[in-house]
């Protein structure tokens, strides 16, 4: 056990993503495939319960958003998604790299996840720095090496965030249409 993750053995998988077995996840102990990117992803659910105060019930991992467009089939991993006060208040997507690129299908997600109204805040992370975003206005709130707000202060920023009603049919394909063409694993097509 490291961190509260557990490691199995080390091994390689066929594609150029180093696999070195398996690992637990740190909120559910769920088992997963254990790769440099999910070792960050864990990192950062540790950080959020261990030093952001946050209850593990508290974040969702791996909600899916599903969409096909022109024959591209995405699934899209919502890495956490946030509730407090019984209503899902910001999603965290982690990606390695150019943050700016991940903006829009973060905003992207929290649009469409919940059928009920627009979840209000999103992160984007590359494990080192961050942007906090306004989902409603697109606008980054913050950037930073540690983007995500703590649950305390999460709590007072609660009711100053609108949770607006879902958008119309076209403005949610549109989303799905953008959440679909961000998220498609384009590096290995053609080789």
């Amino acid at each position: 056990m490291n961190g509260g993750v557990a490691y199995k053995t080390m091994s390689q998988n066929h594609s150029h993503h180093l696999v070195y077995g398996t690992l637990f996840d740190y909120l559910n102990g769920e088992e997963l495939t254990d790769t440099d990117d999910e070792r960050i992803r864990q990192q950062i659910s540790a950080m959020m319960v261990d030093e952001l105060g946050y209850h593990r019930e508290e974040l969702v991992p791996r909600l899916v958003i599903e969409t096909l467009f022109t024959r591209n089939f995405v699934r899209s991993v919502i890495d956490l998604t946030i509730t407090l006060d019984g209503r899902q208040v910001m999603i965290v997507r982690y990606g390695p790299g150019s943050l700016v690129s991940r903006e829009r299908s973060a905003l992207a997600a929290a649009r469409v996840l919940n059928n009920e109204y627009i979840i209000p805040l999103a992160v984007v992370t590359n494990g080192r720095r961050g942007l906090l975003l306004d989902t409603i206005t697109g606008k980054v709130i913050e950037e930073s090496e540690k983007p995500i707000p703590s649950r305390e202060k999460l709590l007072r920023m609660l009711p100053s965030l609108r949770f607006l009603p879902p958008q119309d049919e076209e403005k949610r394909i549109r989303e799905k249409r953008i959440l679909n063409a961000f998220d498609l694993e384009r590096c290995c097509i053609g080789i």
